[in-house]
């Protein structure tokens, strides 16, 4: 199939290849599309160099493509072990109905977070993650560069600290209400605060990295969550950028800080994830919802930019 299309497949879930006990089979009741990183693979923009790196945990195909990809999947378990039957579990899976998967790569959702909000799991993980990557100090001065739903979710997680200064920042001026929901304030990249101790960027744009580096006061820190693709980046490393002792890393979801490797898993980031979203709001980050046989036309409308929005909800009909 070309690059920017998409179709649902029929195919019977492949017979268990793990012993009775150790696998599970779970009917999806909610998936949801990761704007970024799904449109880059929709497109075939995923560089060769990254085809490895790339690989969804349950990807079937290979890049450029086709493949079946995927990774923010809600449902319930029908078969499987005792504890597990009937429970709502989140799994990386892609966008399916329903599917077999090993038991150790579920985690059950709380009882307190509705499923339908359990979907943001992974991308309050990605939060998490760039959280420890550079953790805030009391009294910092932070601003978070792009407000879609990986920079909504970094916003949100910031907001519970004490005694900092976060500011979203977006040309979008419609996500002003979503940072008031969310308990931050809002600016414009022209009117953004420029004395940041420490900025998130997640705008996945070349002027958003820019913009992140021209706000941070001397020895400030950026942390860049984008995932640019293909796509090369001009960043003016020649201007103030050592006069200043400023400091770029990079923040990617697939692996704990090399600091918190000692005292946590890939499992109890996700568990922690799933706990935060007891919170209702991040319900602010979910705004659109689409029937699962919608989905080609969806993600063809989402990678395009005709169907702007945070989080893109899929349902499946199934309680």
């Amino acid at each position: 199939m070309s690059p920017g299309r998409g179709e649902i497949v029929t195919s019977a879930c492949p017979p268990a290849r793990l012993p009775k006990g150790e696998v599970a089979v779970v009917r999806t009741l909610y998936s949801a599309v990761s704007r970024g990183t799904e449109s880059l693979v929709f497109q075939g923009r995923v560089p060769v160099s990254q085809y490895e790196a790339m690989r969804a945990p349950f990807q079937e195909g290979d890049f450029p493509g086709p493949v079946k990809y995927g990774y923010l999947n809600v449902g319930r378990v029908e078969a499987g072990p005792a504890e597990l039957v009937g429970k709502a579990v989140f799994s990386l899976y892609p966008h399916q109905t329903r599917f077999h998967v090993p038991a150790g790569a579920l985690t059950a959702v709380p009882d307190a977070v509705p499923p339908e909000r359990a979907v943001l799991a992974g991308t309050v993980e990605t939060a998490l993650t760039a959280l420890w990557d550079a953790p805030p100090r009391i009294g910092d001065r932070i601003a978070v560069v792009g407000a879609g739903m990986v920079g909504c979710s970094v916003a949100a997680v910031l907001a519970r600290f004490p005694g900092l200064r976060v500011q979203l920042v977006d040309v979008d001026p419609g996500r002003a209400a979503v940072a008031t929901g969310l308990g931050v304030s809002f600016a414009d990249p022209a009117q953004a605060s420029d004395d940041c101790d420490l900025v998130f960027h997640a705008s996945a744009t070349q002027a958003g990295l820019r913009r992140s580096l021209e706000l941070l006061a001397p020895e400030g820190s950026v942390v860049d969550l984008s995932w640019y693709g293909d796509r090369p980046v001009t960043l003016p490393l020649g201007e103030f950028f050592h006069s200043r002792r400023l400091s770029l890393r990079s923040s990617q979801v697939g692996a704990i800080p090399p600091e918190q490797r000692g005292r946590h898993t890939v499992a109890d980031r996700l568990g922690l994830a799933l706990d935060l979203l007891r919170d209702p709001v991040f319900d602010l980050l979910v705004t659109g919802e689409s029937d699962f046989d919608e989905l080609p036309d969806v993600m063809a409308e989402i990678a395009s930019g005709k169907l702007p929005g945070l989080c893109q909800r899929i349902r499946y009909g199934t309680s």
